[in-house]
């Protein structure tokens, strides 16, 4: 609650010294305390957010969610919470990189094997044709490849480069050939 109370400080600061406050320029402040707390990990101002019924599956200018970001910064207690609040674990960024690929990347497997439970396709590709398993596989993480498989991830999926779970699991890596 004091967060809440934090930004409607800053808005009647605003209305004291300029005219009527920007609600544009409200909403992106806002939506900037929004990702810093995921970025964080801050979770009593993340409960603000979902107590005051704020959209979770906002995106900042990369297409990151809060979600996104939680899980790329090792919160699991925000991940956790976002995801109990009704957060998209299935959506991507921009490169339609989703929260677990991110998880993945840096590393943070119990973040990874919390979203792996999650109801998305354990097949869903980014915008290069690259799965969560192919995260896994390049990643050398293989508990998270495991749990992948055992929820259906396709070992013989093949990305734009002609790369597959298995073959990056076996150091094999293609490059996709760029047209001049």
């Amino acid at each position: 609650m004091k967060y809440l109370i934090t930004i409607a400080a800053l808005a009647m600061a605003q209305l004291v010294h300029a005219a009527p406050p920007d609600p544009a320029r409200l909403a992106e402040q806002l939506k900037g305390y929004y990702f810093d707390a995921a970025r964080r990990g801050d979770v009593a101002m993340l409960k603000e957010f979902t107590s005051a019924a704020y959209d979770l599956n906002t995106r900042d200018e990369k297409g990151y969610t809060g979600l996104i970001l939680a899980a790329y910064h090792g919160h699991g207690a925000a991940v956790d919470l976002l995801i109990g609040a009704g957060a998209d674990p299935c959506a991507g960024d921009k490169r339609g990189n989703t929260a677990l690929m991110g998880a993945i990347f840096k590393g943070e497997l119990r973040i990874a094997r919390r979203l792996a439970d999650t109801a998305c396709q354990p097949n869903q590709r980014n915008h290069a044709g690259q799965t969560a398993a192919m995260y896994a596989a390049l990643f050398q993480r293989s508990e998270i490849l495991q749990a992948l498989v055992e929820r259906g991830a396709d070992m013989k999926a093949a990305d734009g480069a002609g790369n597959t779970p298995a073959s990056l699991a076996r150091g094999e890596f293609r490059q996709a050939q760029r047209q001049p």
